[in-house]
C-alpha cells in the first residue's frame, strides 16, 4: 500500500512554537495554552481549544497581510441537541501524509465527544495552498433526529425573498465564521450534472449580503468591499438534487456571518463503532478580484489530485458514441480499432457496454465472487489477444463497468473484486464506471469502500472514468478523486451533438472545475449528416481538426469507431500526436476560460497559466471578423510572445491592453489556434 503517514506533531510544535508566519510551506499545527493554530505559509486559522470542540478566533491571510477576527463565540461545528457542557478533554495529533494520488499534505486530527456522540475533525493542509479542507466523521448516538422542514427554508432566487429561518437550531452546521463589517459581496456558484437532461452546468448568483438568507451552491466566494479581501468555501458534496439529508440550501448568510449547512447524514445514519463521514468543506482566503479567487480555488484542486502524465493523460476512443450494434464488438473489431487508434496517435481504446457477461464463481477460499468476463461468442479467445494487440500498438485497452446498485450497493465487495480480477488477469487499469447510485448513506459508504478496496489491492494503479450523466452520483466535487469525469452523452443519431455546445460546457465548467479532470467528446462528423440538413451548426460544418481542438482543454474523448473514419479525415494527419507532446504541460497549468462564451458565433477559448508562460487555445467560431480582441488573464502592459503550436496563427509579440486583451487573427470561420506564450515582462 502506497499511503504513508508520519507523525510530525512534536517536530512541528517545537519548530513553530515561537513563529506565527513560518517560512516552511508545509502545513503545521501547534497548541499554546488554550489556543490551537493550524496553517501553512499562506493561511492560518487559530481556535479556542474548547476541549476539542473548536471555536475560531482568527483567520490570517498571510499573502495579503490580513487578519480576520471571528465574532462568534460558539463552536464552528454545530450538532443540534448536543451539549458541550462537562466535556472530557479532546485530543489532537498531526501527521504527514503521502499518497500516489495527491501532493503531500499535513493532516491534523482532532477527536472529542459531546455526550454519546463522538466527533472527529480532520484538517488537510496542502503545502503552499491558501485553503484548508475539513473532513468530519461522527460515531455513536445523537440526542436529536436533526429533522429539517423544507417549508421554512427559502430557496435562493435571483431576487431573493427574505426568509425567517425558524428551524436553524435543528440544522447541523458543517463550519461557520462570523466576520465584522456590513459590506460583503457574495458570489454563489450553483452546478448541474445529470447531463442527459441538462445542458447548462453552471449558474452564477451575485449580490451583497444582508439579513439572514439561504443560498444554494457548492462554491461561495464572499469578499469585504472595504479592503478588497475575502474568503471562499468549497463544499465537497454532490450537487443539491443529489445530496443526502439535504435541508434545502448549502449556506445561511447574514452580512459576514456564514454557515455551511447540509452535512449529508441524519442521526439515524450513525453507527456505534464505525465512523460515518459527512460532506467536507474547504475554507480558503484570497483577494476579492476574480483572478485571485480562482487562483486560490484551483490551487486546492491541483494539490488534491496531482497530474502525473503517465497516469492522468489520455486520449480515449470509446465505442458508445457511434451507437453501433453490440454484436460488432468482436476481437476483429477491436484489432481494427486499435490499428486505427495507433495510426492517429490515440492513446486509449475503451470498450463500452456490451463486451461483458457476468457469472458467479467460488474463489480459492470458497467465497462467492461475481466475475465480469468477455462474452464468449464475441471473444472466444478471451481478452489476452486484444490486450496484447494494444500493447504492441502502443494503445491501452480500457473497459466499461456497472456496479450492482441493488439493496444500497450491498454487493460492493463483489464489484471491487470483479474490477481487481480484470486488472490482475488482463492488466486493464482504466474503467468507465456507469450506473452508480447513492440514494442512501449506506449506498454511499459502500461505494467509497468499493473504490478504496480497488485502490489498495491494485497499488493505486486503477483509474476510473466517472460517468455523472444521470442518477445520484458524486458530481464534480465528491467521490471522484480516483480518476476523471465522463460528463455528457451526445450523439449525431439524435442530433444532440453540436460542437459549440460541448465547447460551451467545458468553457463554463473550467472556471471552477479542473478542465484536465473532464473528458470532452468529439464525434464522427460524417455520421447522420443528412439528419442535420441545413443546420448552420451541424458537425459537418467543422473540420475534424477543429472538432478535436474543442476537446483539448480537457481529456479528449474520441466518441466514435475511428476505423470507420474516411482516409485523411484530419486536415493535419499528425494533430493528435502533436497535441500529445504538449498535453501534460498544457494541463499542468491553471486552465481558465477566455474570450466570450461559446455561442457558435463567438471568439472564445482557454488560457493555461504557468510561471511566466502558458498556452492560449483560441477559437474563431462562425464569426465574420478576422481579427478579435480576446480578454485574457494576463496583466495590462505585460509584453508577451506568442508561438503557434497547432492550428492557424503566426508568431508575434504584443503588449497586453486593458482587461488583459490581446489581439488574435484567424483566417477563416470555424478555425482555431493553439499558442504557447511567454511573458517577456509583466505578470500572470
Amino acid at each position: 500500500m502506497f499511503l504513508r503517514k508520519v507523525n510530525i506533531g512534536l517536530i512541528l510544535a517545537l519548530s513553530l512554537s515561537n513563529c506565527l508566519f513560518a517560512d516552511n510551506k508545509a502545513g503545521y499545527a501547534r497548541k499554546e495554552g488554550g489556543v490551537l493554530y493550524i496553517g501553512n505559509n499562506k493561511i492560518e486559522r487559530s481556535f479556542q481549544w474548547n476541549n476539542g470542540n473548536l471555536i475560531t478566533l482568527k483567520i490570517t491571510d498571510k499573502e495579503n497581510g490580513k487578519e480576520w477576527e471571528n465574532l462568534a463565540k460558539h463552536a464552528d461545528f454545530f450538532v443540534p441537541g448536543q451539549s458541550d457542557k462537562n466535556m472530557k478533554p479532546g485530543t489532537w495529533d498531526i501527521q504527514r501524509v503521502e499518497t500516489p494520488l495527491t501532493d503531500p499534505y499535513s493532516e491534523v486530527i482532532i477527536e472529542y465527544a459531546m455526550e454519546k456522540l463522538s466527533v472527529r475533525r480532520v484538517f488537510r493542509i496542502y503545502d503552499d495552498c491558501p485553503a484548508i479542507a475539513i473532513d468530519t466523521y461522527l460515531r455513536g448516538r445523537a440526542n436529536n433526529p436533526w429533522i429539517v422542514q423544507n417549508k421554512d427554508l427559502g430557496v435562493w432566487k435571483y431576487l431573493p425573498q427574505r426568509n425567517i429561518l425558524s428551524q436553524q437550531d435543528e440544522i447541523p452546521v458543517l463550519d461557520q465564521v462570523s466576520l465584522p463589517g456590513k459590506h460583503w459581496k457574495l458570489n454563489l456558484i450553483e452546478f448541474s450534472d445529470n447531463s442527459d437532461s441538462h445542458n447548462t452546468f453552471v449558474k452564477h448568483h451575485s449580490q451583497t449580503a444582508y439579513a439572514d438568507n439561504v443560498y444554494k451552491g457548492n462554491i461561495l466566494f464572499w469578499g469585504n468591499m472595504e479592503d478588497d479581501l475575502g474568503l471562499f468555501y468549497l463544499k465537497e458534496s454532490p450537487l443539491a438534487p443529489s445530496q443526502l439529508a439535504y435541508p434545502g440550501a448549502d449556506f445561511i448568510i447574514k452580512y459576514g456571518e456564514v454557515k455551511s449547512i447540509g452535512i449529508g447524514i441524519v442521526a439515524s445514519d450513525l453507527q456505534d463503532r464505525e465512523w460515518t463521514k459527512t460532506y467536507s468543506i474547504v475554507f480558503g482566503v484570497s483577494a476579492i478580484d476574480e483572478s485571485s479567487q480562482l487562483k486560490a480555488l484551483h490551487s486546492y484542486h491541483k494539490h488534491k489530485r496531482n497530474q502525473e502524465a503517465s497516469r492522468e493523460e489520455m486520449i480515449t476512443m470509446n465505442t458508445w458514441g457511434d451507437r453501433g450494434p453490440l454484436e460488432r464488438l468482436t476481437e476483429d473489431f477491436c484489432f481494427r480499432q486499435i490499428d486505427a487508434c495507433a495510426a492517429l496517435g490515440i492513446s486509449h481504446f475503451q470498450l463500452d457496454w456490451g463486451w461483458q457477461e457476468t457469472s458467479d464463481y467460488m474463489d480459492e477460499k470458497g467465497v462467492p465472487v461475481k466475475k465480469w468476463t468477455p462474452k464468449r461468442d464475441l471473444f472466444p479467445n478471451g481478452f489476452e489477444k486484444v490486450v496484447a494487440k494494444g500493447k504492441d500498438a502502443g494503445v491501452e485497452v480500457c473497459l466499461y463497468f456497472v456496479p450492482n446498485s441493488k439493496y444500497d450497493n450491498e454487493e460492493w465487495e463483489k464489484d471491487a473484486d470483479a474490477i481487481i480480477y480484470l486488472y490482475k488477469k488482463y492488466g486493464v487499469r482504466i474503467f468507465k464506471i456507469d450506473g452508480q447510485q447513492m440514494q442512501s448513506k449506506a449506498a454511499e459508504v459502500r461505494t467509497r469502500r468499493m473504490y478504496e478496496k480497488v485502490m489498495e489491492e491494485t497499488d493505486y494503479n486503477v483509474i476510473f472514468n466517472y460517468d455523472i450523466t444521470a442518477g445520484q452520483r458524486g458530481g464534480y466535487f465528491y467521490l471522484n478523486n480516483y480518476g476523471n469525469m465522463f460528463i455528457e452523452n451526445r450523439y449525431t443519431d439524435f442530433m444532440s451533438y453540436y460542437p459549440y455546445k460541448t465547447l460551451r460546457n467545458i468553457w463554463m465548467l473550467s472556471k471552477y472545475v479542473p478542465a484536465e479532470k473532464i473528458q470532452v467528446e468529439f464525434l464522427n462528423k460524417w455520421r447522420n449528416e443528412e439528419k442535420y440538413a441545413n443546420d448552420l451548426f451541424a458537425p459537418a460544418s467543422y473540420s475534424m481538426d477543429y472538432l478535436f481542438a474543442t476537446t483539448m482543454a480537457g481529456q479528449p474523448l474520441v466518441f466514435m469507431d475511428v476505423a470507420d473514419l474516411p482516409e485523411n479525415a484530419f486536415e493535419s494527419p499528425d494533430i493528435i500526436r502533436q497535441y500529445k507532446k504538449i498535453q501534460h504541460e498544457f494541463h499542468k497549468g491553471m486552465i481558465l476560460p477566455i474570450g466570450a462564451e461559446p455561442s457558435g458565433k463567438s471568439w472564445t477559448g482557454f488560457q493555461s497559466t504557468g510561471d511566466h508562460q502558458g498556452f492560449f487555445l483560441i477559437f474563431r467560431e462562425f464569426n465574420k471578423q478576422e481579427t478579435a480582441e480576446i480578454e485574457t488573464w494576463l496583466e495590462k502592459d505585460s509584453e508577451v510572445e506568442l508561438t503557434p503550436v497547432l492550428g492557424y496563427g503566426k508568431k508575434n509579440r504584443q503588449t497586453v491592453k486593458n482587461h488583459g486583451n490581446i489581439s488574435v487573427q484567424l483566417p477563416k470561420e470555424n478555425s482555431f489556434v493553439l499558442y504557447k506564450y511567454k511573458i517577456i515582462s509583466g505578470g500572470m
